[in-house]
């Protein structure tokens, strides 16, 4: 792939040690042997059943209580807690110290916070490590004393996945929960360190493609990612269970003709985004959908008739 060269790199927004660190902002050649693309391709079919697990729809859509939230919230500060800690221990090993970003990354402390806005001060005493979060925890821990290099895959899964689909779980999160705008109870969605997430993102991928890994450790690095989806999965799938058992009103997420109202229901083949997708991407029955749903909404009823009659007017022109 052809990329086109610009005379001075542009900043990434990211410092490092007081110093800005500067990276060409154009796309990068990637290979198919790079790490992040292995796990790019590696991770799909695992990032995709995270991603259509019953707890994340719901969650996307809004409805999440609050209660639950803070479930959440303890069950992603023992992992943050485990994790850093491993990565703290590990910070001078040759695979982790090029992706050592703490200042930039690191959640715990962030999460703690956020634990003391829903539990209060003594927040500590209220939240304990359940069942379904502490097999992740005890893995993070091991592959830390055991097998350092495979905290890029756990590194690598949670930090970017917070960069990237994280910012969009914030905005419904503050909404469904009506948080403060000023970020109370969201620190941990809050990256103060870094200025733009895209080059960061860009500069953290550089970082891991550097490192001097042979073609059988990249594997297992890859495997080793994919083990981190399904842990987080059984988070999910607890964090479910829990909320059936929750009496607390689900609160309305205020979204007004956003995405999830539009969802109706939350039927993804009625969401005119998906609808637009596919009819792009030449399937009749979509193109048909978005139509019908483009036709019942009167602004888009309005501008049909006006089309319909500049035809007309074009037409007897003509004819004339």
């Amino acid at each position: 792939m052809e990329t086109n060269k610009t005379s001075e790199p542009k900043s990434n927004g990211v410092t490092n040690g007081g110093a800005r660190i500067v990276v060409d902002d154009d796309d990068e050649v990637l290979s198919p042997t790079d790490l992040s693309e292995m796990l790019a391709e590696g991770t799909k079919e695992s990032h995709d059943r995270a991603e259509n697990c019953q707890f994340v729809k719901d969650f996307l859509r809004g409805r999440i209580s609050r209660e639950l939230f803070k479930r959440g919230t303890a069950a992603l500060y023992f992992v943050y807690s485990a994790l850093e800690e491993e990565i703290e221990k590990n910070e001078d090993h040759p695979h982790i110290a090029p992706i050592y970003f703490p200042e930039e990354l690191h959640r715990r402390d962030a999460l703690a916070r956020d634990l003391e806005y829903f539990y209060g001060e003594d927040w500590e005493s209220q939240i304990s490590l359940t069942a379904g979060t502490k097999p992740y925890v005890d893995r993070i821990h091991e592959v830390g004393q055991k097998d350092p290099v495979l905290l890029v895959a756990h590194s690598y899964t949670r930090y970017m996945g917070d960069l990237s689909g994280g910012q969009i779980l914030k905005k419904v999160a503050q909404r469904a929960l009506k948080l403060p705008s000023t970020g109370e109870g969201l620190n941990f969605y809050q990256f103060e360190g870094i200025h733009s997430h895209k080059g960061f993102k860009q500069l953290y991928r550089s970082r891991m493609n550097e490192l001097e890994l042979d073609a059988e450790t990249k594997e297992r690095i890859v495997d080793e990612s994919n083990r981190t989806f399904g842990f987080n999965m059984m988070v999910f799938t607890e964090l479910e269970e829990f909320g059936k058992t929750i009496k607390e009103e689900v609160q309305d997420a205020g979204f007004g003709h956003g995405h999830a109202e539009i969802m109706e229901g939350g039927d993804i083949n009625k969401c005119p985004y998906y609808a637009t997708k596919m009819a792009i991407s030449g399937n009749p029955t979509h193109a048909c959908q978005l139509a019908m749903m483009l036709l019942r909404h009167p602004p888009c009823q309005v501008a049909l008739a006006a089309w319909v009659a500049l035809l007309a007017g074009f037409t007897a022109w003509y004819l004339v």
